[in-house]
Formats: structure tokens, C-alpha cells, sequence
């Protein structure tokens, strides 16, 4: 297999990839460049071996790597044996290369690359062929190697940020013109760095192999004042040569449990990426992520773009920011900062301890759990050691001049170019007032009047609640074990573990389209977050709106709805409603399809594509918030399931490049358990007014049926949807919404490929199932029952208790009458009936081992 070429199949999904590892770094405060700091990278790294990981024949790494800076002297000394004369340092750029073995294919990548070099203004001086030593390597990791080749790239005049630029531009459009042109041939062809400030030496080595498998590393010319080690443990992934760290600005011990939703937030946003001192064309930046980069590759991806933008290192590194929520206590600046970048970028969060540079600043950052540690040491002679963990060096007492570990959210950086160390309050203080982003919030972060006032229980008349309770399917079990208890006492209630009735997909019953996917968790090496005990860094507030260019600062960017949690009540969005201002239009879009139509499945796929046209031609006339409701429904028009709704609006809006020009409100009669709402803000909700739900609380008061007065009723159920929003979140590691917004972190169970990848796209979906014929039917089924049968009770449920006309269990008083008695009286015949139930049962399409 070729590095590359593990594309998902079967039960194994790519995108699920994630990696823990130990990194470290040493670094001269002074600055100075001296081989001596290579070694020490490399002492780090031979101490991390426990870290690391290898494959079953002993000696096959999951990888290991060191970035220093570029080794003038070294490469001046190669050149003029090959007969070229390079530039004056920093006015000139070195690029580490893996690429295909095939040379035919290889010449033909470089080709492309000399292209896109020339492109932009520079000139490709040559190109070196790196010694390397095979035979240290395993069989596994050598089946997997590519060559390894350097470029030197001649600046044209170009030198310090211009140049970084230039060569950041051409690597992009190599990148592209090789995909696109070469395809599968050349995927073996990976830029590892291309800079005139740093190179990264790496690959899919154990700790020892890296400097067995590169003399360059042991040449005494070979010098730095830094150098940045990473030893790879891969959990859940298999290890590859391209994805082993260093990249090209870090190294990351951890995961980014924010993936998914950072990934799919880029996504949209790549449209309106500008930077006129970059590029003023977005394509030039495509793609910003690489395609099957690991969640640290895509961090790195994202951060060096931020920084060739203009951002300094540290400012773009706050994308992983500390907590800064009303109960933390920060500095008014900071927190006005973090709270303007809210409105800009979603979090990228841990647990996560990084090394980054610049080629110049090198430090080290925590995220805001810092469940990641990272140790430090400052010696009397000038040097700086970070680690993954304490005792990487030996140094002696007397030689440490200070030692301790980074904070959760806190930087340690050093400056190589002033020779000093800089404190974490120094860095942020200064960012922080860089811009008054205190002032552009204060002038336009819009906190509408009137707007999360004391919640309020809306007044119904029961005969319509009944019936809108019956055209969404609500059943007599959910008001009595999901409403009531969040009603009264603001907690989701708890069940049992297990479920033993039918997947929706399996069950004789209509079933809300939810049903139809579970939710992911972290399956790898994460602390577990408590959403109780870390409630200081854990927030539910969100921006929605208009986003600006991510690219760019300007008092516009915050120039949005400020929420402070995604639950609003029925006042809240008449409220909302009502805003009449030039700077933010809210519209009202109807999510309704014609229930008496001959062909269901037709009619809620025209109305699907209306209103994804209805909402693009919303938002190309300035609405910043579009609300789907389906409050009209009526004897001849019937809701759209609403997170389809809200799914196709948010995918449709990101196809035409204006997703991030609005935000998504959905005004729905069908949400009322937490998990409804954790899937409406995971494919694109930003925020939800659950107006049925809260009128059949009031139903079920005005009935004498819960004791508490309506506004505290209507506070208990929100809370209690906050709550649950929080421990789903947490499963996943995630501590803000802001992450979790789009973020897709479910797995569809019984629903057709064609269905995901048109409404739901970059949805898992192993199992197929059901697609838009069955959704509209059993819809309208549900419609038919409110409003063509006439008065009716709820249907019973079911779904948590056995009910004898409502869902089917495994466990039912048949199966367990017939296990009581075999085991109560050894009746060997009596366990032979209980275990042919069973099986009848799952033969039923009870389970999908049944249908084996």
C-alpha cells in the first residue's frame, strides 16, 4: 500500500484517523545556530521512544521528524559541490520533498512544481537528491518509501515575508496541478516543507531511525538555534510517511476533537477567503486543508495560512483559545479579543499540547482543558526545553535556572531574534490591544432588546396542540418521560443503558427521521470531560449572521446576533422577528411540502429544492438570518422533517459559496429531546425554537398536570436542554457550541447513499436503508393522522417501556415470563421456548443480526 492510498472501505473510515505522540524542543534564547542543538533535538527524541509506537515486526515506526531552521551553511557548502551558488540567507527557499519512486513521474512532479515556482516570480536553482540510508528501516516502512528529494528555490529579489509568501502560494499550486494531473500516479508526492526559514526532516521511522536514515543530520554544519522533535503514536489510524510530524509550522501531542466541525466551518468559508497582500483570488489558497489530512496536518494547514495572511504566529495560534467565559476572570482586552474572534472562527480545540514556529518565535501552547501537559526548562546557560514531559535532558541542578509546565490555554514563547523569552500576559496582552476590538463589539455586536428576557410559556388552545402533536408524531410516553420530568425538575431525564427495541430503519412504526442516526463519540486517547465539573471552560454562547473574510480584522466581523445559548422561545423569536435594520435582515422561509399530492416523494423533493433556491435568493438580497418554519402547516400542506430541512439549506447554501453570509434558525413543532436538538445544531442549525414542545408543557400545566408556575416551567425545560447539549458535547471532548456547529459528528443508521450524499453530505452511512420515498411517506402518514382522521388520543410510544400496542421489544412479558420460569425452576424446555422467541424475534427484523 502506498502512503496515500487507504481510502475508506468496508467498516474503516479515513476521516476517523487521530494520533497521540510525544513531542519536545530545544531552543537557544540567544538565537545562536550550533549543530550541538540538533543533537539534543535528537537526545528528546531518543527519550520519547515510549511515546512512540511500533509496528508488529519491532522495528516499523508510526513516525518521527525534527524541524530546524535552514542550515545555511550546510546547504552553501552541498551547492557549491554541485555548482550552485545560492543567495544570501532568508533571500532564498529550500523544499523537502517526498516523491513517487517512479523517476518519469517524479521529473513530472517537479516539473509542475518548477511551474508553479515560476509562477510567482521564482526560479527553481536546482535540485538535491537527499542521501538516505534504507537498511535501517522495516520491511512495512520501506514497502511505503517514497524518494526523497530537496529543491532550492532562488528569491528573485524576494526575501523575508514576501518570499515566505511566494513560496507558500507555489507550494498550493503545485499541490493542485499535481492532483489534477497526475492523479493516483503520483500520490506519493508530498511537499514536507518549502520555506526559507525552516526545513523538516521526517518519516516513518522509530526514534533511532530518523538520524540512522538521514546523514544530513549528522553533519556538524548541519546547525540551528531550535529544533522541534516529534515521536508519532497513531491510535485509531494507520501510520503513513506524510503524516508523520513535524509539519510545516508544528508539532502536536494530542487530538483536535474539534475536527469535524473546523473541517466543514473551512469548508464553507473558502469562498470568501481574500488577502490582498496574499492573493485577491481564493482558488490561488485551495485547497486550505489537504485531503486525508489527520486532524494536527489540517491545524497546520489552517495556521500557516493565517500566518502568510499577515498574522503573527502567537495571534493565529489563539485559534486554540483559553477559556474566557463570564465566570473566568481575564483582563476586559483579552476577553473582548477571544469574544471577537467568536464571531469570526470557531474554536480548534484539544486536547492538544503544540510546538510551533515561525522560524523565528518558537513556543509552546496549551488548549483550554490542558489535559495535554507540557513541561519546560530554563537553563543558566541560555536554553529552553519543552516537552511532553519532564527529564527528557539531563541537566544538572545547578545548570536549571527555572522549570515548570504551561497552563491550560497559556503560551511559553521565545524570541530568537531578540533573545528572549516572552510571557504568556506579555503576548496576549499585546495582541489583544493590536486592534480596539473592545470598541468594534461595544459598536456593532447586536444583543437585541428584549431577547432572552425570563422565558415565557406560550398559551395554546388544546385542540390544536393536540393536533400539531399528532402531525409530529408525539406520543403520550414522550409527555410523560421526556417533557414532564424536564418541565419540573430542569434535568434530562435518566434511563436505563440499552435499547432493545428495533434501529428505526428495522421497526414496523413510523419513526421521526432523528431515529435514524447515533451519535459518534471519542474513541481515542481523551480524558473524559465532565460538563459539571468543567463548567468554567465549557460555553453554549454563539455568534449568527453575516461572517466576514477570515482573513481579515475589521468592526464589521462582529457585526452579528451575539446568543448565549441556541434555545430560544417563541417570544424570543418574535423578537427576532421583528428586527428592522438595514445591517441585519431576518427572513421567514416556509418548510412545507403539498401533503395531498399522489406522489409524496416528488413533492417534498420540489419543495426541498424551492427552498433551498428561496434561501439563496434570501441571502443574495441580504438576509442574515434565515428562519425555517414549518408554523403553517396545515390540512394540505405538511412539515418537512426539520433537520432534512435544515441539513439541505445548510449543505445547498455551502455548494454556491454563501453559507458563511447567513446564520440558520429553525422554527420547528418536531425537536423536543436533547438529541434532536445536538442534530440540528450538528448539520446546521444555529439556533432552534422547539414551539411545540414548550406549547404542550403549557398544555399539560393548563391540565393540572405539572405543579410549577409557566415561567419556571418554561426555564426548567431550556435548562434542561442546555444541559444535555453540554453531556453531548462532552462525550465527544468538545467544550464550546461554536465547534459543534456543523460538525456532523453522527452516524446515519438505514438511510440511503443517495439521501446522504444529497442532503446530508460527508455523513457516515455504513448501512443503507430508506430514502426520500419512505421519509414522505411516513410524513404524511403522521399528517393524515392529525388532520384527515379526526379527534384522536396520542399514540401510546412505547419506545422506553414496553406498551402492548406500541414498539416492539426484545424484552417483552412473553421472552422474559419464559426466562423467569427457566431459570426459577431448571426447566431446560422453558429456556429452549425463551431462546426460539428470541430468535422468531430477531428473525423479525428486530436487530440486524436477525438479518443474517
Amino acid at each position: 500500500m502506498t502512503q496515500r492510498s487507504r481510502s475508506t472501505q468496508g467498516v474503516y473510515e479515513q476521516q476517523y484517523d487521530h494520533d497521540g505522540c510525544g513531542i519536545g524542543a530545544v531552543i537557544n534564547i540567544s538565537g545562536q545556530s550550533d549543530h550541538d542543538t540538533i543533537q539534543r533535538g535528537r537526545q528528546i527524541l531518543l527519550n520519547l521512544r515510549h511515546r512512540g509506537a511500533a509496528s508488529g515486526d519491532d522495528i516499523t515506526g508510526d513516525g518521527a521528524g525534527i524541524l530546524i531552521q535552514v542550515p545555511h551553511e550546510f546547504f552553501t557548502f552541498i551547492s557549491q559541490e554541485e555548482g550552485r551558488i545560492l543567495p544570501n540567507p532568508g533571500c532564498y527557499g529550500v523544499g523537502m520533498l517526498f516523491e513517487p519512486k517512479d523517476e518519469v513521474i517524479a521529473q513530472a512532479c517537479r516539473a509542475l512544481l518548477a511551474g508553479a515556482i515560476r509562477h510567482y516570480g521564482m526560479k527553481a536553482l536546482g535540485w538535491r537528491k537527499v542521501p538516505t540510508n534504507p537498511s535501517c528501516l522495516g520491511p512495512i516502512a520501506l514497502a511505503a518509501e517514497p524518494a526523497v528529494c530537496q529543491v532550492f528555490v532562488d528569491g528573485c529579489g524576494l526575501a523575508d515575508l514576501p518570499l515566505q509568501r511566494r513560496l507558500f502560494l507555489a507550494c498550493k499550486r503545485a499541490e493542485r496541478s499535481v492532483h489534477q494531473e497526475l492523479g493516483p500516479k503520483a500520490e506519493d508526492f508530498y511537499i514536507v516543507s518549502l520555506s526559507n526559514r525552516t526545513i523538516c526532516y521526517k518519516g516513518m521511522f522509530m526514534d533511532q531511525q530518523l538520524f540512522e536514515y538521514y546523514p544530513d543530520l549528522l553533519d556538524q554544519r548541519v546547525s540551528s538555534a531550535f529544533a522541534i522533535v516529534h515521536q508519532r503514536y497513531s491510535t485509531n489510524t494507520l501510520p503513513n510517511w506524510w503524516l508523520a510530524q513535524p509539519f510545516r509550522c508544528i508539532a502536536h501531542n494530542g487530538e483536535i476533537n474539534t475536527l469535524s466541525g473546523n473541517c466543514n466551518s473551512m469548508k464553507a468559508r473558502q469562498p470568501k477567503l481574500v488577502c490582498k497582500d496574499l492573493t485577491e483570488d481564493p482558488t490561488e489558497l485551495m485547497p486550505v486543508i489537504e485531503e486525508q489530512a489527520s486532524d494536527s496536518a489540517a491545524f497546520d494547514n489552517v495556521l500557516e495560512l493565517l500566518v502568510m495572511a499577515g498574522r503573527s504566529m502567537p495571534h493565529a495560534l489563539m485559534m486554540i483559545p483559553e477559556a474566557f467565559g463570564p465566570k473566568y476572570h481575564i483582563s476586559a482586552d483579552k476577553r473582548a479579543f477571544y469574544e471577537y474572534h467568536a464571531a469570526i472562527m470557531e474554536p480548534w480545540d484539544g486536547p492538544a499540547a503544540i510546538l510551533f514556529t515561525d522560524g523565528q518565535l518558537v513556543g509552546g501552547t496549551l488548549d483550554r482543558n490542558g489535559l495535554r501537559p507540557c513541561r519546560y526548562t530554563v537553563t543558566v546557560d541560555g536554553q529552553v526545553i519543552m516537552a511532553s514531559e519532564a527529564g527528557v535532558i539531563e541537566i544538572p541542578a545547578e545548570q536549571i535556572r527555572e522549570s515548570g509546565r504551561l497552563r491550560p490555554g497559556h503560551f511559553s514563547l521565545v524570541d530568537t531574534l531578540e533573545g528572549r523569552i516572552i510571557s504568556d500576559n506579555e503576548i496576549k496582552s499585546k495582541i489583544s490591544r493590536q486592534k480596539p476590538y473592545r470598541r468594534w463589539l461595544q459598536e456593532n455586536r447586536i444583543e437585541l432588546p428584549g431577547l432572552f428576557d425570563t422565558p415565557r410559556l406560550p398559551a395554546a388552545d388544546h385542540q390544536t396542540v393536540m393536533q400539531r402533536m399528532r402531525a409530529f408524531g408525539y406520543t403520550r410516553e414522550e409527555l410523560r418521560v421526556i417533557l414532564r420530568p424536564m418541565a419540573i425538575q430542569g434535568q434530562e431525564p435518566v434511563g436505563s443503558m440499552g435499547n432493545d427495541t428495533p434501529l428505526a430503519v428495522l421497526s414496523e412504526r413510523p419513526r421521526l427521521l432523528f431515529d435514524y442516526f447515533k451519535q459518534l463519540f471519542a474513541q481515542v486517547t481523551n480524558p473524559a470531560i465532565d460538563p459539571l465539573r468543567e463548567g468554567l471552560v465549557m460555553s453554549l454562547m454563539l455568534f449568527t449572521g453575516k461572517k466576514g473574510n477570515l482573513l481579515d480584522e475589521t468592526p464589521q466581523h462582529c457585526r452579528q446576533l451575539k446568543l448565549p445559548h441556541p434555545i430560544l422561545t417563541n417570544n424570543d423569536l418574535e423578537c427576532l422577528r421583528s428586527v428592522r435594520r438595514d445591517d441585519f435582515k431576518v427572513v421567514t422561509l416556509d418548510s412545507l411540502f403539498r401533503a395531498d399530492s399522489s406522489d409524496p416523494a416528488a413533492a417534498l423533493e420540489r419543495a426541498l429544492d424551492e427552498l433551498v433556491d428561496s434561501a439563496a435568493k434570501a441571502v443574495r438580497e441580504g438576509a442574515c438570518v434565515l428562519i425555517l418554519s414549518d408554523r403553517k402547516m396545515g390540512p394540505d400542506k405538511a412539515p418537512i422533517p426539520s433537520l432534512l430541512a435544515t441539513s439541505a439549506v445548510h449543505h445547498g447554501l455551502i455548494r454556491l459559496g454563501l453559507r458563511t453570509d447567513t446564520g440558520i434558525i429553525v422554527e420547528s413543532g418536531e425537536p423536543r429531546e436533547v438529541m434532536h436538538f445536538c442534530l440540528l445544531c450538528g448539520f446546521g442549525a444555529n439556533a432552534i425554537n422547539p414551539y411545540l414542545a414548550l406549547e404542550a408543557i403549557y398544555d399539560l400545566y393548563h391540565s393540572g398536570q405539572l405543579p410549577l408556575e409557566p415561567e419556571r416551567l418554561a426555564d426548567n425545560y431550556i435548562a434542561a436542554i442546555k444541559k444535555g447539549i453540554l453531556k453531548v458535547m462532552s462525550k465527544m471532548g468538545i467544550s464550546t457550541i461554536r465547534s459543534y456547529l456543523y460538525a456532523q459528528l453522527f452516524e446515519a443508521v438505514g438511510l440511503n447513499k443517495d439521501l446522504i450524499d444529497r442532503y446530508f453530505a460527508g455523513t457516515t452511512s455504513r448501512i443503507g436503508g430508506i430514502g426520500l420515498a419512505e421519509i414522505a411517506k411516513e410524513t404524511i402518514a403522521r399528517h393524515k393522522a392529525a388532520f384527515c382522521n379526526g379527534p384522536s388520543e396520542l399514540d401510546v410510544g412505547g419506545q422506553y417501556a414496553y406498551r402492548k400496542d406500541g414498539e416492539l421489544h426484545l424484552w417483552n412479558p412473553q421472552t422474559v415470563s419464559r426466562l423467569q420460569h427457566a431459570v426459577r425452576n431448571n426447566d431446560p424446555q422453558a429456556y429452549a421456548e425463551f431462546a426460539q422467541a428470541i430468535n422468531e424475534q430477531s428473525r423479525r427484523l428486530y436487530t440486524l443480526r436477525g438479518l443474517f
